[in-house]
């Protein structure tokens, strides 16, 4: 089933590659929500693979498309995590697909076709990146850190957001934005990050980094520290070793 799922991920990645720096169709879900036309094909072609071969099986993907399913088995897909940043030919987008069982993450892949890497989990068989099993950073303190978060599109508590951000600044080494969650999650996972958190996220944004994470060593909770809950919205994660202290900060 991985080797399946990192071939449709792949594929949907091909096609996003062959539309990047064409003209686009632009729709707004909101103000600065955007879709385009490739993210509706990419999500039809992920589908139509997943229906042909699990046909029982819920999905649940960002653009529109909920399918219950049967036995607990249920699909996450967001298309192109990254949308702005793929309307502006920025390289950090990537399809994020994953395989849930009830509240069970079993399978998930993230894949950036611009720089080529799959990063995919099963779970309790650790994760990897293009085939080499990655792990998080071994970083012990704060000020040694480099973390990332993102932003919410619209946001009632955008207080909390900047008051977080405000916090968590004044004492890592620095804070990166680049604009794709599932890709935040993979770099905490590698070792690129040691940190992230963000706030009023879908559960396709999470569903598989959340796995890759996990499979790599690192921590994952609600920012108030309580147990993660993909249908939250919200998030932090780290290599573990400096979670407790960051919760501290958010």
């Amino acid at each position: 089933m991985l080797d399946f799922l990192i071939d449709v991920s792949q594929q949907a990645g091909a096609y996003l590659l062959s539309q990047a720096g064409k003209d686009l169709f632009i729709e707004h879900k909101g103000r600065i929500d955007l879709v385009t036309h490739a993210d509706k094909v990419s999500q039809e072609m992920i589908i139509k693979s997943i229906e042909k071969r699990f046909p029982d099986h819920a999905i649940i993907a960002e653009e529109g498309y909920n399918k219950s399913g049967k036995e607990g088995f249920a699909w996450y897909i967001d298309p192109i995590d990254g949308t702005t940043n793929f309307v502006h030919g920025v390289p950090m987008f990537c399809v994020s697909i994953a395989l849930y069982k009830k509240a069970t993450p079993l399978i998930g892949v993230c894949y950036n076709p611009v720089t080529q890497e799959t990063f995919y989990a099963e779970k309790g068989k650790g994760s990897f990146l293009n085939g080499k099993r990655i792990q998080v950073s071994a970083t012990g303190n704060l000020i040694n850190a480099l973390v990332a978060t993102g932003f919410p599109y619209k946001s009632k508590n955008m207080k909390k957001v900047i008051t977080c951000f405000f916090n968590v600044l004044s004492e890592v080494q620095g804070i990166r934005r680049f604009g794709s969650a599932a890709l935040d999650l993979c770099h905490v996972a590698c070792g690129r990050f040691d940190a992230f958190w963000e706030m009023e996220l879908k559960p396709w944004d999470m569903a598989a980094g959340v796995l890759i994470l996990e499979e790599a060593g690192g921590s994952v909770t609600s920012i108030e520290g309580t147990d993660f809950d993909l249908n939250s919205g919200n998030i932090a994660a780290s290599n573990k070793i400096i979670h407790n202290n960051f919760l501290q900060l958010l």
